[in-house]
Order: structure tokens, then C-alpha cells, then sequence
């Protein structure tokens, strides 16, 4: 499955790959979805909002444990963020089948669409879309670089957008959802686990900075006369970084837009793009109220006009404790080992899904501790051990 996996979508130049929600990498990757689906004798479907489904067993009897994640990257992403936790998904079944086990309760795994926002700058589009996060109106109101809607992008991939939105009724079929993902962080690698327990996301969120200032001349205006909007954004990236420090949070301007983008011309707007994230919600407040309000002295005093949009936030999310720790008893079962807790600054569907199922996490090491990049890693043991453990949760979740 990993090697049939790796070539697609990969950017020669970097290793790394462009999966993006609805272009023909994304296709093709749900193309491969479908296929290990049908190989395995599961019932396959598409739900309203685009998410894949295989089945086991029938959806409507409720209750189901459900695993999965996501297929779609960052642009340059790395191999194991989302296809880990779906193709693990899929070996942990055969593996179940291996053994013998009867499941009690329908088993599914889920391919959540666009989890990564890279095209539309909404992540999770595809979960935030069941669960009512995400409104009809709102879907629609989501464009691309290129001027695309979401619905046109979706129509010319061969879907249907005209049904997107809620689906409760989906929701309300799910007992459990359990997404294994590979560790976006060093914790695992430092303590000598291969396998962790997710016990909170942090609340995050995406602000866009707009500095406008005035369009000229490179060469020929003065530096007293020039209102350069340049030099205020750079000046809050900086002061991302110092308030970041300051809470011990994280604050990334990753992505930027320049009109009119030329060499020789001094811009008229900087569009700049900032990713933060804090352990508790009073810290990430204390942030991002910080980085804004030194964008907004910097605005002031070179002439430039500031517009702050929120444009995505998530609350922290408290994995459900019942389910963590059952997750906990499971894989502890007949051993003395104990599974490491981990709190995590990324988001995941699991999250967003967490208001209104009980759900859980597993991560599996990362000895880089690199992700979104092509230097993400994992070990095959450990992506066995990863495999393993998920099976142990899925039987232990579904065969009672």
C-alpha cells in the first residue's frame, strides 16, 4: 500500500508533495482509497460533503468504530501526514482478520477531504463540513489562488457540491472515532516510545494581515517619502517571534502575498498570513493581541493602513477522557507499560469531530520531529508497532 502510495502527487524537485483537495493528485489518491476498499470486500461510499467511507459491517446498525485520516498535503508536504493513519487503518483491519476477531459493532475507515486547507485556506474542510462547523455559505464563499470555488473545484472533479453541509444523521452512526497520525513533534523520540495517546489539541487559529500602503518607484523615491508596507510586516514577523517566546507558544508567518510583486516597485499591499498556537486559550489571547497591536504601531508610524481578519480558529480540544482512557487500559492490557499522554499544537479531523463524538488519537514516533516537509519520517518498526496498537484499540472497541 506505502509504495503504491509514494509516487503519487510528488514533486520531483522537492521529495516532497502537492496533494491538493480535488486536483488530479487528490483523485488519484481517492482513486487508491476506493481500490483497497473493494479489495477487502468493503462496503465503499462517498458521503455528502466528499469523504470516503469503507464499511464493515452495516452503517445503519450504529454505533460503529470508525478509524481513518486524511490523504490531501501541504504544498511539499511529507509522506506520513494523513496516508499514515489511512493506510495503517486498513492494515490493522487485515490484521484483525488475521486473528479471527468477530466484531459486535459495524467497523469503518474514513478518508476526511481537504484536511490540510492548502488549496482553500480552510483546513478540515471536510470534517468542518459534517459537523455543521463549516455552513453551506460559507463552503461556497472558499476560493483558491486561482479564483476557483470550492463547489466549481469539487463539480469539475466529477462531485456533486449541491448536497454539502451538516449530516447528523452520519454523525449519529459513529460510537468511537480513533485517528492514528505520525507524531508532529519530538516527545515520543525523546521519552523511547513508538506509540502515544493524544490527551488535548491546542487552540489554534490562521489571521490575515493586510498592510496597504503606496505603490512607487524603486528607484527613484526617496526613502523619507515612500509609505512601504514591507518594512511594517516585517517588523511584525518579528514580533511574532518575541511574543511567541514570551508564552511559550508558537507564532509562523509561513505564507505572503506582495501587489504588485515587482523588483523594482515598492509595494502597494503586503498580504501576510500568520499560524498561532498556545497550550490554553489565555496565552494564545495574549499572543496574537500582542503581534497585533506591534503591527499596529509599526502601521501607524510609516504611514500604512492595517486590516486584521480572523479568517479559522479551534478551540482547544479535550479528547474524550473515557475513551483516552480505555485507549490506555487496551493497549496496557498484560503489560506494565504505561502509554505516554501527549498534548499537540495541530490540528486534525479527530478535533474538529470531538464536539460531537467521543473521539481519540494515537501517534506513532517521529525521530525527526519534522512535519509538513519532505524530512518527515517514521521507522517501518514503528509504523508496525503503530499498526498493532490500532489494531489492539479497533478490537477492543469493536468486538464487545
Amino acid at each position: 500500500m506505502w509504495r503504491d502510495l509514494l509516487p503519487i502527487g510528488r514533486n520531483p524537485a522537492s521529495g516532497g508533495y502537492r496533494r491538493f483537495a480535488w486536483t488530479g493528485a487528490d483523485l488519484d489518491c481517492r482513486a487508491w482509497f476506493k481500490e483497497q476498499a473493494e479489495a477487502r470486500g468493503l462496503g465503499y461510499e462517498v458521503d455528502r460533503n466528499g469523504n470516503q467511507w469503507a464499511w464493515l459491517g452495516d452503517p445503519a446498525a450504529g454505533d460503529a468504530v470508525v478509524t481513518g485520516s486524511h490523504l490531501d498535503s501541504v504544498p511539499d508536504g511529507g509522506a506520513f501526514d494523513g496516508p499514515l493513519g489511512v493506510v495503517s487503518s486498513f492494515a490493522a483491519l487485515d490484521e484483525l482478520r488475521g486473528r479471527g476477531v468477530r466484531f459486535a459493532k459495524p467497523l469503518a475507515i474514513v478518508n476526511f477531504g481537504d484536511e490540510e486547507g492548502a488549496r482553500f485556506g480552510l483546513a478540515c474542510v471536510g470534517s468542518r463540513l459534517t459537523a455543521g462547523q463549516l455552513t453551506v455559505e460559507g463552503a461556497h464563499r472558499l476560493t483558491d489562488g486561482d479564483g476557483v470555488s470550492l463547489p466549481r473545484a469539487m463539480e469539475a472533479a466529477g462531485y456533486d457540491p449541491d448536497g454539502i453541509g451538516a449530516d447528523p444523521e452520519r454523525l449519529a452512526r459513529i460510537g468511537a472515532f480513533v485517528e492514528l497520525h505520525v507524531e508532529q513533534g519530538r516527545a515520543l523520540d525523546l521519552s523511547g516510545d513508538r506509540v502515544g495517546i493524544a490527551s488535548a489539541i491546542w487552540p489554534h487559529g490562521r489571521w490575515r494581515f493586510d498592510f496597504r500602503g503606496e505603490a512607487n518607484h524603486a528607484g527613484t523615491t526617496r526613502l523619507v517619502d515612500r509609505r512601504d508596507p514591507m518594512l511594517s510586516y516585517a517588523e511584525t514577523v518579528l514580533a511574532a517571534r518575541r511574543e511567541a517566546e514570551l508564552a511559550g507558544a508558537v507564532a509562523t508567518f509561513g505564507k505572503i502575498a506582495v501587489e504588485p510583486n515587482g523588483v523594482n516597485a515598492i509595494p502597494s499591499l503586503v498580504r501576510g498570513w500568520l499560524d498561532s498556537r498556545a497550550e490554553d486559550q489565555a496565552s494564545l489571547d495574549a499572543v496574537v493581541g500582542g503581534i497585533e497591536k506591534a503591527a499596529r504601531s509599526y502601521a501607524e508610524s510609516h504611514g500604512i493602513d492595517l486590516d486584521v481578519v480572523r479568517e479559522s480558529f479551534t478551540p482547544v480540544v479535550e479528547f474524550d477522557h473515557a475513551l483516552r482512557d480505555e485507549l490506555g487500559r487496551i493497549l496496557g492490557k498484560d503489560t506494565d507499560l504505561t502509554v505516554p499522554a501527549l498534548g499537540t499544537g495541530a490540528g486534525h479531523d479527530a478535533g474538529i469531530l470531538s464536539g460531537t463524538i467521543p473521539t481519540a488519537m494515537l501517534f506513532v514516533r517521529n525521530p525527526t520531529g519534522v512535519s509538513h516537509s519532505p524530512a518527515e519520517s517514521a521507522a517501518e518498526d514503528d509504523c508496525v508497532a503503530g499498526v498493532l496498537a490500532l489494531a489492539d484499540v479497533l478490537e477492543g472497541l469493536a468486538s464487545r
